[in-house]
């Protein structure tokens, strides 16, 4: 199993894309201006760089990694430019004990707001039904081999309620700033699927 979002290249990806945004500007159906908001929203808005300062944040401050695993909604919403988020979000996080999982059986309910776009694999019955069945075989399919000494903890998303994965801090990266420390945390950590790596 990858986690690569396409078999394509990203520069097939960008010219599909451009094809198809022409087309249907051409053809009447969406405005150039609704779609550049679109992207806006998603770079600025919504997206994984949402969770990733949430994460920085709870890693640098104590107070606030509370306050994001009693009430995630609440405390990721200064992140935001809309002010909320999900009401059901729930943060649940990584220790040597324990290493979480997200999956969503049923669909693919994802907390968009906080983490942008699902990868294609969340999606895919493959993932869906090993994930639960299966997950410490699929972790190190994706790379992240964990011991026998920690227990693989499994959340199956609803519409009701949506999961972000605390992973835990990286050795090696006391001292930075919260900024660094968010460029550290990738999309697929959130979801319980990699570890945040210093490179």
């Amino acid at each position: 199993m990858s986690t690569d979002h396409d078999d394509a290249s990203s520069s097939d990806v960008d010219i599909r894309v451009r094809a198809l945004e022409s087309s249907l500007v051409a053809a009447g159906y969406v405005e150039a201006e609704a779609l550049d908001r679109l992207v806006e929203a998603h770079e600025t808005t919504i997206g994984p760089h949402i969770g990733a300062r949430a994460v920085a944040r709870a890693w640098s401050d104590p107070g606030y990694r509370r306050a994001l695993l009693a009430d995630a909604a609440s405390a990721v919403a200064p992140f935001t430019h809309t002010g909320r988020v999900g009401d059901q979000l729930i943060v649940v996080e990584n220790t040597e004990a324990v290493h979480n999982l997200v999956v969503c059986t049923l669909c693919s309910c994802y907390p968009w707001d906080v983490l942008g776009l699902p990868p294609v694999w969340y999606k895919s019955p493959a993932y869906r039904s090993r994930a639960v069945r299966e997950p410490r075989a699929v972790l190190a399919e994706l790379g992240v081999e964990l011991g026998p000494e920690t227990t693989v903890r499994v959340w199956d998303s609803t519409a009701e309620v949506r999961y972000l994965v605390l992973p835990m801090r990286p050795a090696g990266t006391d001292g930075w700033s919260e900024e660094r420390l968010a460029q550290i945390v990738g999309r697929d950590a959130m979801i319980g699927t990699a570890l945040p790596t210093v490179s």
